[in-house]
């Protein structure tokens, strides 16, 4: 039996121990004090309102650009990394500075470098140069933001070090360990971030929130002025005092009166990865999320909220949550996050986003818990942000721009799962001996085969199904690996080979996969299904479209587009003579509209994802291009923006069709969207909304759009298939259709299953500049 006790870890110099630290003895200072508590309560109160304005900006300017880049949810983290990298150099900044110029004349300096950013407030994106169409719009992303935010976010994120810097000069008595204000600061980040999608949000729109922000910032710079006289009004002699302060975490002797030694190179690798593995983990958790629900603001700030709250939680002065027993519950909750990573499970999917969440929330406050234990004095403050910034920017430049260059998978989110086992303490009592250390090897190669002999005997025998095996193979393995968990490198070798027995249970029964490519609009795969029938288009963990592989039935539009469907409805109600001559549809996928386009008809198709229309386009996978009777062309680009520049009155129909995974482009579904579709069509033309989804219940701000625009709107929900449907290639759907007239609904008008769309109360339309998930959708 483990003892109780944690033992000091093989990796001493590269890391610090798991205990609780004691709290920092500071001794009485005498000397003259800056203002007293009207000092500390003038710095908290700043690097609360910089922290509040850093957090708020962020969704801010993720919401302006979203639209442009076709709603994806990948614009969120390649939004995060420009702001971890744009912090990294506030750090440095604020590192180089003071080290150069000492704090009270970078005080100067800095009031100056303030007034900068006034030039360009308040906040606002441009309509200039488009991203590119035909490749990965990541560098134009952060090049826009750079142009648009880089200046203002880069200033105020030089505040949180600086003013804890210019704080440890004063003779205030807790200069000597100015770290409660960077947990006061997180709060200020904290409240923020859920106040942006609970209240401004929901009250401003994005011209009023910008000039919000913009107040905010003159206040900020009057605010660090004020600091900045309180700190010059201090005795600078107590400095000396401060810098000879040294905690319990081996630098210095606050007894001895030495000068602390500086951090080793074992120690500040060690603040990087201990910032690498979080970081990493929460743009996993965000994509996973916003992947399958939807790419709002209000699912971007819930990980990035729980990240900064487990900082506030660690730099307290007295923790509210034990370190210890954080990590005690670490092991218990890795392996269902391993399975919940993979295993789709739609009946279940917000226990999963729980899981995901509270998984995310435990191993944070581990990882972070270790970077608080090991900080360093006040002397040395400033370095310390710096590379624990540097580890947050390395999480965001694996996530955002390595991992899809690697992975054909989300694999960089399983592997931050892994990592974070190195951070348990080492908890057997003695020395690791050399038979200890091959053992950290043999167990999990162990466990390896006999997992690899389980998934054999699996697939031999055609069990990949039954959820009851699923349950006693994955709980067998689980208990296995968590038996690894008092051995930091035995855990994580046990929990990689635990991940990747999952991940290769659950593609099973995905059937035979043909192509496989990832880039910044998500993952793709063309796999042929357990059925052998079909050939399927899988977005993320959403089917997108299939085709029969037998030729004489590849003509037949099926899934979400099947004849017997709401849009086989729309193409038999406008037919023969009464057919739409031009046909426009936002959104390819397979190409399966292009079944229902005859001679004499034209559709054009506008599709964001590069990836999508290769795979289209290529008979290998999917003919219904090639094998389209009328005339087709695929415009690249945000569905949208490409629809400005159609002629007036050009479309007969326009199908909106496009998804992201299994969510809707909220930029689609605005007021703005929906009189920008009617000026593309013509007098008599119909609009078709493709609704269908898990989790969204977009019927109501659809009615309501519809009667904010004087349109008459009906709606087919086809939502019970039978085994023969799903034997024809059928998929359940949702259809609203829309037009000027009631006449112009044409057939549909009189067809029963096609029901009135009627506007339900309270619920407001959507505008571009105020799309509120929590205002105007209700969850399903």
């Amino acid at each position: 039996m483990a003892s109780s006790t944690y033992a000091p870890s093989h990796r001493h110099e590269f890391r610090s121990s798991a205990a609780d630290p004691s709290p920092r003895s500071v001794p009485a200072i005498t000397t003259q004090r800056a203002g007293g508590g009207g000092a500390a309560l003038c710095f908290t109160a700043t690097l609360f309102i910089s922290a509040a304005l850093l957090f708020l900006v962020q969704p801010m300017i993720g919401k302006m650009i979203l639209p442009l880049l076709g709603g994806t949810p990948a614009v969120w983290n390649a939004c995060m990394l420009f702001f971890q990298a744009a912090l990294l150099g506030g750090y440095a900044y604020a590192h180089l500075t003071t080290s150069w110029l000492g704090v009270r004349r970078q005080a100067v300096m800095h009031l100056a470098v303030l007034l900068v950013p006034l030039m360009v407030l308040p906040i606002v994106v441009g309509r200039g140069t488009p991203p590119p169409a035909d490749a990965n719009p990541v560098l134009w992303l952060l090049l826009c933001l750079a142009v648009t935010v880089g200046l203002p976010f880069f200033v105020v994120s030089t505040t949180g070090p600086l003013l804890q810097r210019w704080f440890a000069d004063t003779g205030h008595p807790s200069a000597s360990d100015p770290f409660f204000l960077y947990a006061a600061s997180n709060v200020g980040s904290l409240l923020a971030l859920l106040g942006y999608p609970l209240v401004m949000e929901r009250a401003l729109v994005l011209a009023d929130q910008s000039h919000v922000w913009a107040y905010g910032y003159g206040l900020l710079v009057i605010l660090i002025g004020l600091c900045a006289v309180l700190m010059w009004r201090s005795n600078p002699n107590t400095r000396a005092v401060s810098e000879r302060m040294a905690g319990s975490d081996g630098f210095g002797d606050p007894s001895s009166g030495r000068t602390v030694a500086a951090p080793t190179v074992g120690r500040r690798m060690w603040w990087v990865f201990a910032a690498f593995v979080p970081s990493s983990l929460m743009l996993g958790v965000t994509a996973h999320v916003t992947s399958n629900l939807a790419p709002v603001p209000l699912l971007w700030v819930l990980p990035l909220a729980i990240y900064l709250l487990t900082f506030v939680f660690v730099f307290a002065r007295s923790r509210p949550i034990p370190h210890s027993w954080m990590v005690r519950a670490l092991p218990f909750l890795l392996p269902p996050l391993a399975v919940m990573t993979f295993l789709e499970l739609p009946s279940m999917a917000w226990i999963a986003v729980v899981v995901h969440l509270v998984g995310f929330f435990v191993a944070a406050m581990v990882c972070h818990g270790e970077l608080a234990n090991s900080r360093p004095t006040a002397r040395h403050l400033t370095e310390f942000y710096l590379w624990m910034s540097t580890g947050g920017v390395l999480g965001g430049v694996f996530n955002a721009l390595v991992a899809p260059l690697v992975f054909d998978t989300i694999a960089e989110y399983p592997l931050a799962i892994m990592l974070t086992c190195m951070f348990l303490p080492t908890l057997v009592a003695g020395k690791s001996t050399v038979r200890d250390r091959r053992r950290d090897w043999l167990f999990p190669l162990g466990l390896g085969v006999v997992s690899a002999l389980i998934l054999a005997v699996i697939r031999t025998a055609n069990w990949g199904e039954s959820l009851g095996l699923r349950f006693i193979v994955f709980g067998l393995l689980a208990v296995f690996c968590f038996s690894f968990k008092d051995r930091p490198v035995r855990f994580t070798l046990g929990m990689g080979v635990f991940l990747l027995t999952v991940s290769a249970y659950c593609a099973f029964h995905r059937g035979s996969e043909l192509h496989a490519s990832r880039n910044f609009f998500g993952v793709k795969r063309v796999v042929v299904d357990s059925t052998g029938a079909f050939r399927v288009l899988i977005h993320g963990n959403t089917t997108h479209g299939k085709q029969f592989i037998d030729p004489k039935r590849s003509t037949e539009p099926l899934t979400y587009y099947h004849r017997t469907g709401p849009l086989g409805d729309i193409f038999a109600a406008f037919s023969g003579e009464a057919a739409k001559v031009r046909v426009g549809a936002v959104g390819l996928g397979t190409g399966s509209i292009a079944s229902y386009i005859n001679p004499g008809q034209t559709v054009r198709i506008y599709e964001i994802d590069p990836d999508v229309e290769r795979i289209a386009r290529d008979p290998r996978y999917f003919s219904y291009l090639a094998q389209c009777a009328g005339d087709w062309d695929v415009v690249l680009g945000d569905g949208r923006n490409s629809l400005v520049d159609e002629p007036d009155g050009h479309f007969g129909l326009i199908v909106l069709d496009a998804f992201s995974s299994d969510s809707i482009p909220t930029h689609l579904l605005t007021r703005e969207a929906i009189q920008l579709y009617l000026t593309k069509l013509e007098d008599d033309g119909l609009l078709a909304f493709h609704i269908s989804n898990r989790y969204l219940h977009l019927e109501p701000l659809l009615a309501s759009l519809a009667e904010d625009a004087g349109l008459h709107g009906l709606i087919r929900a086809d939502m019970k298939t039978s085994k023969e449907d799903n034997a024809d290639g059928k998929t359940a759907a949702i259809y609203v259709a829309m037009a000027r007239r009631e006449r112009d609904l044409g057939p549909l008008a009189g067809n029963e299953e096609w029901k009135t769309l009627d506007a339900v109360a309270d619920t407001p339309v959507w505008t571009d500049q105020y799309t509120s998930l929590l205002s105007f959708v209700h969850w399903r």
